[in-house]
């Protein structure tokens, strides 16, 4: 059997392709709303996936390759998710061909847009690991004339201070915002204010979820700043009935408290942006276990996802919205 790391991509393409398929056939008037699942799970996608290798995959193709047992799906993203949370950014790098190859065929379904949302954010910063990983030419020779030394400049400093920053800040002026960040900016900026943010802070939610705000995550994570459950729910909002995370203003503002609270521990913002990807109960065992109070001083230790969690929203900031790094403002005290 083929290695289901290399299985999964070929099982999301080849659902779309044996869908498109069936247009030979008439197509069954659709259910009445009430009758459609709301949110689909990992769990539909598997047993149509299976349904629809079983009855229409070619032979040629069930004679090279065999579905994946469940358990076999359920470690494969397991693994996944391990790797987002360790801290081997070689690891998290092999994963990017998988998604380049999986996304497409995700965003055929509609009712998966909120997953493929989330895979698209996650993509950037799985291609931003495999240029970290990649072999690097050797450096030029460092100059031999003293008159050529030069004391770092600011922009030298906010480069050492956030690793990879310079990578991301290169690809954010590659690409443009997300085409649905322009109706929803006047509102999250002014969720932000209301809580004292700096309102620029808002394009964390490109990182996040490229501005989509019923995105989920496969652990649960779900909004535009992809709160987890248990922080929703300690952040004062619903999670069930209505799922509070899918409002724009009340996921904006739950996310401007969090930053805040994790700004006023901290004391910077790349800490307090590592304490809400991370926890803050990990930023701060990192603090203790190093002689510097700073995000570069603990950043190596942090998960793989954290550190290219970082240095993208900053870059985004930057980009987006003008503001380096070491100039956004402390939180409004008022």
């Amino acid at each position: 059997m083929r290695s289901l790391r290399r299985f999964l991509p070929l099982v999301l393409i080849l659902v779309p392709a044996l869908l498109a398929a069936q247009t030979v056939a008439p197509a069954p008037a659709p259910p009445p709303p009430a009758a459609q699942p709301a949110t689909p799970s990992t769990d539909d996608l598997f047993q149509l996936g299976q349904q629809l290798f079983d009855q229409l995959a070619p032979p040629e193709i069930k004679a090279q390759y065999e579905f994946p047992s469940r358990q076999q799906f359920d470690e494969f993203a397991a693994r996944l998710q391990t790797a987002l949370e360790g801290d081997d950014l070689r690891a998290l790098a092999e994963y990017a061909p998988q998604a380049r190859a999986a996304l497409p065929a995700l965003q055929l379904f509609p009712e998966y847009a909120d997953y493929a949302d989330w895979l698209s954010a996650r993509l950037d910063e799985l291609e931003a690991a495999e240029q970290i990983v990649a072999p690097k030419p050797a450096p030029p020779a460092p100059p031999t004339d003293p008159a050529s030394k030069r004391l770092p400049t600011r922009e030298h400093a906010v480069l050492a201070a956030i690793p990879h920053y310079e990578l991301f800040l290169a690809r954010a002026r590659s690409t443009s915002a997300p085409g649905r960040a322009a109706a929803l900016l006047p509102r999250l900026r002014a969720a932000f204010v209301a809580e004292g943010v700096p309102p620029e802070l808002v394009w964390s939610a490109e990182a996040e979820c490229s501005f989509d705000p019923t995105a989920r995550s496969p652990v649960g994570a779900r909004g535009l700043y992809q709160l987890m459950p248990e922080t929703a729910k300690e952040l004062g909002l619903s999670t069930f009935l209505p799922d509070d995370r899918t409002d724009p203003e009340k996921s904006a503002r739950a996310a401007a408290r969090l930053l805040r609270a994790n700004y006023e521990k901290f004391g910077s913002w790349p800490l307090a942006l590592a304490a809400y990807n991370a926890g803050a109960g990990r930023v701060t065992r990192l603090l203790g276990k190093t002689s510097t109070k700073t995000y570069a001083g603990i950043a190596a230790a942090l998960p793989a996802e954290t550190r290219l969690y970082v240095p993208k929203v900053c870059a985004l900031v930057a980009t987006r919205a003008g503001v380096a790094p070491d100039k956004i403002p402390p939180p409004n005290r008022g």
